[in-house]
């Protein structure tokens, strides 16, 4: 945290600015829009970067997928505050949320592969990631962001050419 913004959970009341700051990377097939109720189905899992004058400058999620993994998602930071450490910020507190979770491990789908590796995550080769047993009970998921982690074919048409990359906590 830094004296220009600070991280703090997200409110019902800040879904429209975490849209807006999809919106644009959406647009440029980096992140997935997603409708405004899957926000607020989702959002006390998100953090958000916050200004001292109330503007959301960035934001992410961390999504509980099994007993040991959780996911990253829709970390997003405004254009105007790229480079001044507010990804940074966010995925740290989420990193510490999916520690404070029980999970050891956490995943995420990126184009960002340098951001995320100095974050110590590392490319997935496979699927090893969880074993058969574990496989098969997410396959019952009826989650998107499950369904790319298990690199199902139902998602291709949606995918959007990212990386898939872990980290142990």
């Amino acid at each position: 945290m830094t004296d220009a913004f600070k991280i703090r959970p997200a409110r019902t009341s800040d879904v429209v600015e975490i849209r807006r700051l999809v919106k644009p990377l959406a647009d440029e097939r980096v992140l997935l829009e997603k409708e405004a109720v899957a926000y607020f189905e989702g959002i006390q899992e998100f953090r958000v970067a916050e200004t001292p004058e109330g503007e959301v400058v960035g934001c992410g999620a961390v999504h509980v997928m099994w007993e040991d993994i959780a996911e990253v998602r829709t970390l997003a930071t405004a254009a105007h505050w790229r480079g001044r450490g507010v990804g940074h910020a966010l995925l740290d507190e989420l990193i510490g949320a999916a520690r404070d979770l029980g999970v050891n491990r956490v995943f995420c789908l990126t184009f960002e592969v340098d951001f995320f590796t100095r974050h110590g995550f590392e490319v997935m080769a496979d699927q090893s990631a969880v074993d058969p047993e574990v496989y098969s009970e997410l396959l019952r998921s009826t989650d998107e962001g499950v369904a790319e982690f298990l690199d199902l074919a139902r998602v291709k048409p949606n995918t959007l050419g990212n990386t898939r990359m872990i980290r142990s906590l």
